[in-house]
């Protein structure tokens, strides 16, 4: 039997967030900056081969459920081939990845192919011109990628808004609006100081408790459920299929929760996102560690994780920025 993954405080650890690149197609004005270039080589990325030793590693250890994220994961090439091999590992029963959909009409269909069942998509705004200026992006190459994703047979589909003071917060009836004509699932994300961009958004927080309180006052909203290994709290529009996630990481943080890890891009095991504890993967693996070896490596480096982040108390600990930790 399979000894399963315990941190210091007793959490079962059975979730990775898997970054594939550091690198984004888009500047989201609160996770990089517009003329952020010092991205990591590709050389320092985990090759797939490595990525596949890590998960394979990570499963015989009782992770369940792997959520392939970026930067944008559509950037970094062949990424059908590697979901295709994480997909193959006999322990990972949930494969599912975060995008901002800008490539994905052209990918949709390879990646539920290879074994991605579920997405999450980033949409801040359904409007072009404030879709750009908190993207510097397209809005319809974002649709067209929702649209490939409908017709490939992803479910379900989540839409990921952050919510945010006097950028978007005339938009969240119409988000969900939206989500109930197409079928999506919505989430509502608080702003969180990772990062220089991080924090210079926080001026533009907004506690997602008043969020619920103003959608309850048009919809009826009772409480429910998905499938996944995330934070979100859900409740269903009534009459409707729409269920409304709401992740709180600063009014209600979820951390006596916490069933995950982050593996960046260049293979640092981050413990948890609102801390700089981690354990540096790839020098061990390009210096031969074998099989036994790195697994006693995992296990030894959950003794790091925290009981919980520090975002509130600490806000300018966090220095890496999102794109460089994984979402």
């Amino acid at each position: 039997m399979v000894q399963p993954l315990i941190d210091p405080f007793n959490r079962k650890i059975e979730y990775v967030r898997l970054s594939v690149t550091d690198r984004c197609n888009l500047r989201c004005f609160y996770c990089l900056p517009k003329r952020f270039r010092d991205f990591e080589e590709p050389a320092n990325w985990l090759s797939f081969d490595e990525v596949e030793r890590v998960i394979g590693a990570f499963g015989e250890l009782g992770v369940r459920r792997v959520r392939i994220t970026g930067g944008e994961p559509l950037t970094r090439k062949n990424l059908p081939h590697l979901v295709q091999r994480v997909a193959a590992l006999p322990a990972i029963e949930d494969l599912s990845l975060s995008t901002n959909a800008v490539n994905l009409d052209r990918q949709a269909q390879a990646l539920r192919r290879a074994g991605v069942s579920r997405i999450n998509v980033s949409l801040d705004s359904l409007k072009p011109a404030r879709f750009a200026a908190i993207t510097g992006g397209h809005l319809d190459k974002v649709f067209k990628g929702l649209m490939a994703a409908k017709a490939a047979g992803f479910a379900p589909i989540k839409i990921n808004m952050v919510a945010m003071k006097d950028v978007n917060d005339d938009e969240f009836e119409d988000m969900v609006d939206f989500c109930i004509d197409h079928g999506f699932t919505l989430r509502f994300i608080e702003t969180m100081p990772v990062g220089d961009t991080g924090r210079e958004a926080a001026g533009h927080y907004l506690d997602l408790q008043q969020v619920k309180q103003r959608l309850a006052r048009r919809f009826e909203l009772i409480p429910g459920v998905m499938p996944g290994g995330g934070p979100a709290r859900y409740f269903q529009v009534k009459g409707s299929e729409l269920r409304i996630g709401f992740i709180t990481p600063i009014s209600q943080h979820f951390c006596e929760t916490c069933n995950r890890v982050r593996l960046s891009a260049d293979g640092t095991l981050y413990l948890c996102l609102g801390q700089e504890h981690s354990v540096a993967l790839r020098p061990l693996l390009r210096d031969g560690i074998n099989d036994d070896e790195l697994k006693d490596v995992l296990v030894k480096a959950l003794a790091l994780k925290p009981e919980r982040h520090e975002f509130r108390e600490k806000p300018h600990q966090v220095v890496r920025f999102m794109a460089m930790t994984g979402g």
